[in-house]
């Protein structure tokens, strides 16, 4: 595997091979392949008919990077082609890690002229994308805690800010599902997010949630109003099954007695979980081309400005 930043500092031949690396869409084959070549095995529709952005005009490539426990963290990334610079925009998978679905979303915002970023988070443990067997995928995602993704996440910010086609300044962060509530979280904690939309992550833990099952999803996103350094975006389902409207409006209390007059939640009535997900059968066209259209003038507001 290609390291692009070594652990003790950047040298000028770094930097040049950054370039061509993360510019290159040979890059992907130097690097071997780091992800699984389709989407996700586990929830993959058969009546799907995903959406599929092309590479033309843009560059793309697999690479990897230091995270702080040492690991050569895999990411995929996808931007504009030319020097930039380009405002940053971190993705964050569901629970499937990075698939076909994710690195198509970092297409469509490179398309946007956003640098997009997408760290496989799980692959510690176990790539989830190719497996079936929804247990084990559960275990691969509870291995990776807060404190391992929140690492993962100042690494990419870290290594974007070292990359030459990268604007200075803020960076976006989107999340999907369990990316969702890390967006929430990731705004809480870093300075350097400008600006956040989270699709339908948890927010509280459930009413009959074990005292273990609290410890282990903390911090909630409900709890972290206060903390939050940047706006956030909530764009959530009214039929959502696993995260009720109680602990939205819950999550709106909390950000209304925090003042945070510039994050809110927007809830589509009709809307399953799920709903932005264009190879599973909870995919709603009209819900997920709006919550889009409300991404990019979000991160257009925050990162082109």
């Amino acid at each position: 595997m290609t390291t692009l930043i070594r652990p003790e500092g950047q040298t000028a031949d770094d930097l040049k091979l950054s370039r061509r690396a993360v510019g290159a869409v040979g890059a992907v084959g130097a690097l071997g392949g780091l992800f699984f070549s389709g989407y996700a095995v586990a929830a993959l529709a058969r009546e799907a008919k995903p959406i599929t952005t092309d590479a033309a005009g843009l560059e793309t490539a697999e690479v990897a990077y230091p995270a702080p426990d040492g690991f050569q963290l895999p990411a995929y990334v996808a931007r504009p082609a030319g020097d930039g610079p380009f405002p940053v925009v971190i993705v964050v998978s569901e629970i499937f890690g990075v698939h076909d679905y994710i690195k198509d979303v970092c297409r469509r915002l490179a398309k946007q002229g956003y640098a997009a970023i997408a760290p496989a988070f799980f692959v510690r443990v176990e790539d989830p994308a190719p497996l079936s067997d929804m247990g084990r995928i559960m275990q691969i995602v509870g291995a990776a805690n807060y404190e391992q993704v929140m690492g993962d996440l100042s690494a990419t910010l870290e290594w974007a800010s070292q990359q030459l086609w990268a604007r200075d300044g803020k960076v976006g962060i989107t999340g999907f599902c369990w990316g969702g509530k890390v967006v929430w979280q990731a705004a809480a904690r870093f300075a350097a997010i400008g600006a956040g939309v989270a699709w339908y992550g948890r927010l509280a833990p459930a009413a009959d949630a074990t005292p273990a099952q609290v410890s282990s999803g903390q911090p909630w996103p409900v709890d972290l109003a206060d903390d939050l350094k940047a706006p956030v975006l909530g764009l959530y389902g009214g039929q959502d099954q696993g995260i009720p409207l109680a602990s939205v409006e819950r999550m709106r209390q909390a950000l209304a007695r925090a003042g945070q007059t510039q994050s809110r939640i927007d809830v589509y009535p009709h809307a399953p979980h799920g709903f932005h997900a264009d190879y599973r059968a909870s995919y709603a066209e009209a819900d997920a081309k709006d919550g889009w259209a409300k991404l990019l003038a979000v991160f257009d507001k925050a990162l082109k400005n």
